[in-house]
């Protein structure tokens, strides 16, 4: 089990349940396990709607709060290097049995990684491709291989412009270590670029919720064109989840990154926010649950 905040409680109980030790087997022979990674300034916090659902359908759901980010004690400052913020990620992926060791195959997850959180899915897959039936990018950054990860920001932010952020904030950089400063979004962008289709209440949340972070693009390991490879990244079921009524990353862009990954599956979301989990919570579930399906 991948411990991590309140969040990141697995859906076991679902396979204790009444019923003979048989269909309690199937159940879990059908039963997926799905790692949720969150965007920037967000945390665990943001999947309790869809990872809810997912359990509700019989499958595991571990939501995992990056260095510093939800409920992680670290402080923004704390957390040096790009690697440093994706390891409660990697850490889990490194604790899994290994996958096939008991003839049980569901410790191969399928990670999900959301906006910016899409670069630490791709580092996951590239350091453990035998524990990811797919690595699933919703809505997010994702880098191809060959370049390095820190293209797929400035690209985006070339292509959106600098008052695409609205109200939100360059912070002071408290440690000389960490290239450029943190960042924190504004009330007025969270309500109209990233929130626009979500209730409320959970734009309320997370106002109240978000919480600096570093982009580390002037990361070393972010800036090395060799880091993620054809071999490992490259061998990963990937599937690109296109919203098309995002405005954080406009379905334009999205498809940009597409098409710079060659075999990459691609699968079209309406009526949602760049926020799907928490604005289209029991479509996207739906929908995660059929490409791990598939991936079986």
């Amino acid at each position: 089990m991948m411990a991590q905040a309140p969040m990141s409680t697995g859906g076991g109980a679902m396979e204790l349940g009444g019923g003979s030790h048989e269909s309690v087997e199937r159940r879990r022979r059908h039963q997926h396990h799905f790692v949720l990674v969150h965007g920037l300034c967000h945390g665990a916090w943001c999947w309790y709607k869809a990872a809810a659902a997912l359990r509700r359908a019989g499958h595991r759901a571990t939501a995992l709060d990056m260095a510093a980010s939800g409920a992680h004690p670290a402080r923004v400052d704390e957390v040096r290097t790009f690697e440093d913020y994706s390891r409660p990620l990697l850490d889990a992926l490194a604790a899994l049995p290994p996958a096939g060791g008991d003839g049980d195959d569901e410790e191969r997850v399928v990670l999900v990684g959301h906006s910016q959180g899409g670069f630490s899915v791709a580092l996951a897959a590239e350091r453990f491709p035998e524990r990811v039936a797919a690595v699933v990018f919703l809505t997010a950054a994702m880098p191809p291989v060959g370049r390095p990860m820190s293209a797929t920001t400035e690209e985006h932010v070339n292509y959106v412009g600098a008052e695409f952020f609205l109200d939100s904030m360059e912070l002071e950089q408290q440690n000389a270590d960490i290239p450029g400063n943190p960042v924190i979004f504004g009330p007025n962008f969270m309500a109209q670029i990233l929130y626009h289709l979500s209730p409320q209440e959970d734009l309320t949340l997370g106002l109240s919720l978000i919480r600096p972070t570093n982009k580390f693009t002037g990361d070393v390991l972010m800036r090395d064109p060799g880091l993620l490879t054809k071999e490992r990244y490259g061998s990963t079921r990937r599937v690109f989840v296109v919203v098309e009524d995002d405005r954080g990353i406009p379905a334009e862009f999205q498809r940009r990154m597409v098409a710079e990954s060659p075999g990459v599956e691609v699968v079209d979301f309406a009526g949602a926010d760049h926020m799907a989990m928490i604005s289209s919570p029991a479509k996207l579930a739906e929908l995660l649950v059929r490409i791990a399906d598939k991936a079986q």
